[in-house]
């Protein structure tokens, strides 16, 4: 009996110590099968014969590779979330699949010619890349999602990227306290399309050219949407020039108010004498909520001087014991005041500017997930074109994910609004496949053992067969 046991044992420990052989095949497996999706998004329009047609580089000859090809190479590796030039040679394996998913014309560039051409292209194609973008949204049927109360959310927001210990162009001194650059994001719709983004030097004070940028960005939305939007904007960018684009445009919005010179005593005392929404949340805390008018002067652009009186929510939460249940002997003071000219309540209108941290995800999903934060160029123009890029492959990448909610093997236990681009990367995008050819067709074999096949080719052909 004791020596059955043994044996057993033993047995048991021959199985589990099995080892794993590796061997080489010459089968056709790709790691990154989801490009066949980005080919068939980005396969809809004639963006990459506009580009084929731009001569970046008069003083050369003419290129074997095309700018198309070129710069289909380059989103194809940023919807991979491998931003780096030499992140190319992934495609060296097997370059006839990869051109024929992303759409290639001519053969996928070395790394040496992706880093001169789009040291060449720079910022050149700023205007074709948005007016793209506007394109891929709407012949895909992309309807940004409105918020329940049928406005449709645009969120302006700068996020430092960190680039310390490099000697990049325009790379200086954030207010985040490292070295970098500072773009400004435009997202519209609940789930968080990127609309418009522009590089920035670090030390730029988000103000800075912002007006421009925000002329542009409802311009782009107009044409993306009918429905009423609310922009939303923090601190830095309160301004009455932003405010009376707003109002010229008919925006609806809340805008963070910085108080600069205002006493919060004066804060304090206005709204113990006027608010008629206190509570007290606990001993030593208590929260003023209301509204006031103020005046706001701005010039229009036709530069005629205008004076409008403008609704200001506050938020006043005064504190007389800390939350540890110590004493204060001056009190302390917080005072949260906001520009709006919504209808709303004043806690619907806190509650709808707290919403507007959300862009934070989308910040983080760009800098992390897509991994762009350290831009790959020492040029300024190149890393402004790599963003603009970032703005086609990001929203790719939404419109993947989103298309992929509620399909079947993808069932999760709680309801999901919007898919993490590191899900969208990691489960469609890097998806392993089969590849064969049969019959003048290229065959991509889903192994059975991936629960998100299914996904993946009903998202396929959403894609591939969708006509407006």
């Amino acid at each position: 009996m004791f020596s059955d046991t043994i044996l057993h044992k033993k047995t048991m420990e021959a199985v589990i110590m099995k080892k794993i052989k590796i061997e080489f095949t010459n089968e056709r497996i790709i790691p990154a099968s989801g490009l066949a999706v980005v080919g068939a998004i980005l396969g809809k329009c004639d963006f990459v014969k506009r580009c084929n047609r731009m001569d970046v580089t008069p003083n050369r000859s003419q290129h074997q590779i095309k700018n198309g090809d070129v710069l289909l190479t380059y989103i194809g590796l940023l919807t991979m979330g491998k931003p780096a030039y030499e992140s190319v040679h992934e495609f060296d394996d097997d370059p006839d699949f990869y051109k024929y998913a992303l759409g290639i014309v001519r053969s996928i560039p070395s790394e040496e010619t992706l880093r001169q051409r789009m040291d060449d292209i720079g910022s050149s194609m700023r205007s074709d890349i948005l007016a793209e973008n506007i394109r891929m949204l709407r012949e895909n049927g992309i309807v940004p999602g409105k918020l329940p109360n049928g406005y449709v959310p645009v969120d302006i927001d700068v996020t430092p990227f960190d680039n310390s210990k490099t000697k990049k162009q325009g790379v200086s001194r954030t207010y985040k306290g490292y070295d970098g650059y500072a773009p400004i994001m435009a997202y519209i719709g609940t789930e968080g399309y990127l609309v418009n983004c522009e590089l920035r030097e670090g030390k730029q004070h988000c103000q800075k050219h912002t007006p421009e940028f925000l002329r542009e960005t409802i311009r782009m939305c107009r044409e993306i949407t009918d429905e009423p939007l609310l922009v939303r904007l923090d601190s830095g960018n309160d301004a009455a020039e932003n405010i009376g684009i707003l109002v010229e445009a008919g925006c609806h919005f809340i805008i963070k108010r910085n108080l600069r010179k205002e006493s919060k005593e004066d804060w304090l005392r206005m709204a113990r004498e006027h608010s008629k929404d206190v509570e007290t949340p606990r001993d030593g805390k208590t929260v003023y909520i209301g509204s006031d008018w103020k005046p706001v002067s701005y010039k229009s652009e036709d530069g005629e001087e205008k004076n409008i009186t403008l609704r200001t929510g506050y938020e006043i939460i005064n504190r007389t014991i800390d939350k540890y249940g110590q004493f204060l002997l001056e009190g302390d003071t917080e005072v949260n005041t906001w520009w709006t000219n919504l209808g709303m309540t004043d806690r619907e209108v806190i509650g709808l500017y707290h919403a507007h941290g959300e862009c934070e995800q989308f910040h983080s999903e760009i800098k992390t997930d897509m991994d762009v934060e350290r831009l790959p160029s020492g040029k300024f123009e190149t890393n402004e074109l790599v963003l603009e890029l970032t703005i086609l492959a990001y929203n790719i990448l939404r419109m993947i994910g989103q298309e992929s909610i509620g399909r079947k093997g993808t069932e999760t236990k709680h309801k999901v609004r919007r898919r993490r681009l590191r899900t969208v990367i990691g489960n469609m995008i890097m998806m392993a496949s089969h590849v064969t050819e049969h019959a003048r067709q290229l065959l991509i074999g889903l192994g059975r053992s991936n629960i998100w096949r299914h996904a993946f080719a009903e998202v396929y052909t959403a894609f591939a067969d969708f006509q407006l």
